[in-house]
């Protein structure tokens, strides 16, 4: 799919808004908020807008507006109170900030592509035995290194349009056995992390377009996207099924560039002296008889 011709303009902000405070509310109960549940009979899941309401000190035509897709001119204090009413995490709070109070430079097309610095790239190649890429938004794939390739896949083999995640995990069989064991996170985590990009730039025609392409190619896609799930993850354990050395058990972290808090180094190791350590001293072996993806 090209997703430069016939992008679609952007996402919905006031639909984006109205879907994101209604989930966030139907997940709480009233005994959840230390509130009396009345009845077994409630119309709606979760709390009512006046339980709401009353939580975060606003009126329940002030909140009813808010939920409707109406955030203008709304305070951050009135955000903070029903970010706390919500019990909402941070990168929730975050979300909730950018649906309603987008700022002039999300109004503005979002560039179509991002580009890595020289020194990052070097940086990568210098870090011969660690699996490591850097990523930007949408989940686009911008740089790599060579034990990257090893792990993951030759990315340099695609087309660039489709070096990214998303497209990656939903569309790819390959990319799905690789992650075999932990596909529901996977899938779930990449769903987040493509709702914060649309709460920041629900303009960017591009991200669009892929929300698009994947709800028509993808049942699992659709369902995780109507659950308006957000969070960031910072670091942790993937398990990985890899069709040369088998299973694979590595350690992540992820750090935000300081020059381009957009763009994210993530790299994987293992536990020193754990067979997938020894699995990738392998890859690394063996990587290095291989010329590296064209980029």
């Amino acid at each position: 799919m090209d997703v430069n011709a016939a992008a679609p303009e952007g996402l919905d902000r006031r639909a984006e808004l109205s879907e994101f405070l209604r989930t966030r509310r139907a997940r709480l109960q009233p005994q959840d908020v230390g509130l009396t549940g009345y009845g077994r009979h409630r119309r709606v899941p979760g709390l009512r807008r006046e339980e709401l309401a009353q939580l975060a000190g606003v009126s329940v035509a002030y909140y009813t507006r808010l939920e409707q897709g109406n955030g203008r001119n709304v305070s951050a204090e009135v955000l903070d109170s029903i970010a706390r009413a919500l019990r909402l995490s941070n990168a929730e709070h975050a979300h909730l900030t950018h649906l309603a109070k987008p700022t002039a430079h999300k109004k503005k097309r979002v560039a179509p592509t991002q580009t890595l610095r020289p020194a990052l790239q070097h940086l990568l190649d210098a870090m011969e035995t660690v699996p490591a890429y850097v990523g930007g938004r949408r989940s686009d794939i911008l740089g790599w290194n060579r034990m990257a390739t090893a792990v993951f896949g030759d990315w340099g083999a695609l087309p660039r349009e489709q070096r990214n995640w998303a497209r990656l995990v939903f569309l790819d069989p390959a990319v799905r056995e690789l992650f075999a064991d932990t596909w529901d996170q996977k899938t779930s985590d990449m769903v987040s992390f493509l709702r914060m990009d649309a709460g920041c730039y629900p303009n960017d025609p591009q991200l669009s377009a892929l929300v698009g392409e994947l709800s028509v190619k993808s049942e699992t896609f659709r369902k995780l996207w109507a659950a308006h799930d957000v969070r960031e993850k910072g670091h942790g354990v993937k398990q990985l099924r890899h069709p040369l050395v088998g299973e694979l058990t590595l350690s992540y972290e992820t750090m935000r560039l300081d020059d381009d808090a957009e763009q994210y180094l993530v790299t994987y190791h293992a536990e020193p002296g754990s067979p997938s350590a020894e699995a990738l001293r392998l890859l690394a072996s063996w990587s290095a008889e291989s010329p590296a993806g064209v980029r």
